[in-house]
């Protein structure tokens, strides 16, 4: 009896690990690739539910700070990641990073605009410039770095529109609400039919996404196979599908 009850218990221990649920928390770029990665990973760990929250990388790490539950963390810079860890919200064991971007400027698929350097974004054409809230967007970071370097981010205040996140500049461009707009080169693709690329732009610091599982996570055993999988060959053949580059 002793030794069927041990059984029952190590059976039911086994079930709650195999369906155990996790948030995983992602920065805005990473939405249909991590829904992608996710749907690959239900066909392995079929008892497994994972939750997809993506927003920007900021408003993600405040979320976490301020208690909302998650499990991974996955954001588009390294220095996001860093006030995170700076904040006690990750376990900094378990941060890698696994994946590469690039920062372009877009513009609306049928716009005649084109140009040549960041310095053609002061002439007239360009009236509207869509660029993520550098105080919580990693490629509104990028985009004002850049701008910055170049000397032009004083100047082009009365043209910048700014957005919550990364696909919401992409939004604005595919909408032809903006005449152009900062955002990844995997954001650019994935809506090439209503969007195009004027202009890649060279970035201080490389665009990498680091990923790390929660401090406060009660999921630790499948939030850690979450990343692994993230990191695994299987992964990183959806990431680079998206045309994200592996680190």
């Amino acid at each position: 009896m002793k030794t069927a009850c041990l059984f029952l218990s190590t059976v039911l221990l086994s079930s709650q690990i195999c369906a155990a649920e996790i948030t995983v928390s992602a920065a805005a770029s990473l939405k249909d690739a991590f829904n992608g990665i996710i749907t690959q990973y239900h066909k392995q760990y079929p008892q497994s539910k994972i939750r997809l929250n993506t927003a920007g990388s900021g408003a993600l790490l405040q979320q976490a700070v301020q208690g909302a539950p998650v499990d991974v963390l996955a954001f588009a810079d390294e220095n996001t990641m860093n006030q995170a860890q700076q904040r006690g919200v990750i376990d900094p064991n378990t941060r890698k990073t696994f994946a590469l971007n690039g920062l372009v400027v877009a513009a609306p698929k049928n716009s005649a605009l084109s140009m040549a350097k960041l310095s053609d974004l002061q002439g007239s054409r360009f009236g509207r410039i869509a660029i993520g809230n550098p105080a919580g967007v990693p490629a509104g970071r990028y985009a004002k770095a850049a701008l910055e370097k170049a000397g032009l981010w004083a100047g082009l205040q009365p043209k910048i529109i700014t957005t919550q996140n990364v696909r919401q500049s992409l939004d604005y461009i595919a909408r032809g609400e903006v005449d152009a707009g900062f955002v990844y080169r995997t954001d650019a693709v994935l809506m090439k039919d209503k969007v195009k690329v004027l202009a890649a732009v060279p970035t201080q610091n490389a665009v990498s996404y680091p990923i790390a599982v929660s401090k406060t996570t009660g999921q630790a055993a499948e939030a850690r196979r979450f990343v692994q999988y993230v990191l695994s060959a299987q992964g990183q053949q959806v990431l680079s599908r998206y045309g994200f580059k592996k680190p």
